[in-house]
């Protein structure tokens, strides 16, 4: 095991990190912005070393500082978390090129599931379930292009090859919108990857996001942790989180997670990692692979008991898996509510100081949180301050519970999305367990009417 890490990243996650580390006797060096100076996890950790101003691109992402940082701090490896750089593979490489083990996949794996192409030609070569499409990038002769929208079918979804986040996508419902949709995806391709590579798939009219939770260590060893329903979301961030999906049967859990250790094991993958799915009528589809550990890996560790991020450490430390498919048992229910500092109709961020907070507790209840009473939330950043999670034995119960813990959680001075979830939980097409991608856009839209 490493005797020192150093956590590139910022919030939540490098307070999750690094109580990580410290369960193991690893020491912990955290980075901070100017904007970050007076966070807990600074506080808390072995050593800090301020890296830059408040801009990310002159902090989180400055990829020399960071390695300096390591060099002077004698860090032997670093933990990317989520966001930033942590699916950079050009930050991975220099990370291991300096000498320093990169807590997470090898580069090429990285380059290849970042490069949305690439990713399903892998996928499809593994066998796993991919969503009808272009065969690859698609062409510069806009003749081709019709063609091939014809034949996958409207509506159609063009996406940017190097896109994320929910960027560098368009939805097109017939041939008449399909040629000006094409053009302006490219040019915000170009505009925000650099790359104005785009390609084609069926827009899927009202699926779940369902996701694959994967372990892979350097051997060969693959497991899969179950799945995730992600399907609450606005604007493609994702809002309320639960594990495991509402009626998902144990053989389509069994198919689609022995479907992707295959590819885990055909792309030599290594670490922690995450298969993003369109689940409709019975089927999966795979839309793209988040190489690193995830916001909502929370829910997961509940209902399975296994620390993902301490499982990330023995990896990358260069131990064998400690678990197998067989000692992978889910118990009860788990979900997750991200909680924002944004008003909770108008969602415009309110960043300042929080004069005081109270945050839930009890059997069950679990948050992950690096505010307290007199931090200040800074502008500069995404505006989650806390993950309230909460675990009992069925979906009825979790639910009923999350309910008693978000009534309980208060925050003053700022404000927060507190509300938007205590409605969605008593939802009746939640409660029922009727959510697709679609779900609270749509009821948000009838809200402000």
């Amino acid at each position: 095991m490493f005797e020192k890490v150093l956590i590139a990243n910022r919030g939540e996650i490098a307070l999750r990190v690094q109580r990580a580390c410290r369960e193991l006797g690893v020491k912990s060096v955290v980075i901070y912005s100017e904007a970050d100076r007076d966070a807990k996890y600074v506080k808390l950790a072995d050593e800090a070393v301020c890296i830059g101003p408040a801009r990310s691109a002159q902090s989180y992402l400055n990829i020399p500082s960071i390695i300096a940082a390591c060099e002077i701090t004698n860090a032997q490896a670093v933990h990317p978390g989520f966001g930033f750089l942590s699916e950079n593979a050009e930050f991975a490489r220099r990370v291991e090129e300096s000498g320093f083990v990169f807590i997470g996949p090898r580069p090429d794996a990285i380059a290849t599931m970042g490069d949305k192409v690439k990713a399903k030609e892998a996928m499809i070569k593994a066998g796993v379930p991919v969503v009808p499409g272009s065969d690859g990038e698609l062409p510069y002769d806009n003749k081709e292009v019709i063609k091939i929208a014809k034949k996958v079918g409207y509506p159609v979804i063009i996406k940017a090859v190097a896109g994320g986040g929910g960027r560098g996508m368009r939805v097109v419902h017939e041939e008449s919108e399909l040629i000006n949709a094409l053009e302006i995806t490219r040019s915000e391709a170009e505009a925000g990857f650099g790359n104005p590579a785009v390609y084609m798939e069926r827009y899927l009219t009202l699926p779940r996001h369902i996701e694959i939770q994967v372990l892979a260590d350097e051997y060969g060893n693959v497991i899969y942790l179950g799945e995730r329903d992600c399907s609450m979301q606005r604007r493609h961030q994702k809002v309320i989180e639960e594990a495991p999906a509402p009626g998902i049967t144990e053989e389509a859990r069994r198919k689609i997670g022995e479907a992707c250790v295959a590819a885990c094991k055909l792309i030599r993958y290594r670490g922690a990692g995450t298969f993003e799915f369109l689940y409709e009528n019975g089927e999966f589809f795979f839309i793209e692979m988040n190489t690193r550990v995830q916001v909502e890996h929370t829910i997961t560790e509940m209902i399975t008991g296994i620390d993902i991020v301490k499982e990330q450490l023995y990896i990358a430390s260069g131990e064998k898996l400690r678990y197998t498919q067989a000692d992978v048992k889910l118990k009860g229910h788990a979900i997750q509510c991200r909680i924002n500092a944004e008003d909770p109709y108008t969602f415009v961020p309110s960043p300042g100081k929080i004069e005081g907070c109270h945050f839930a507790g009890g059997n069950g209840v679990r948050v992950d949180s690096h505010v307290y009473a007199g931090y200040s939330v800074p502008p500069y950043y995404d505006s989650m301050i806390a993950k309230l999670i909460a675990h009992a034995e069925n979906r009825s119960h979790a639910i009923n519970k999350m309910l008693g813990a978000l009534k309980e959680s208060s925050f003053i001075g700022i404000k927060t999305n507190i509300p938007l979830h205590q409605e969605m939980l008593q939802e009746h097409g939640f409660v029922e367990g009727e959510q697709s991608i679609h779900y609270l856009e749509n009821y948000l839209k009838q809200r402000s009417r």
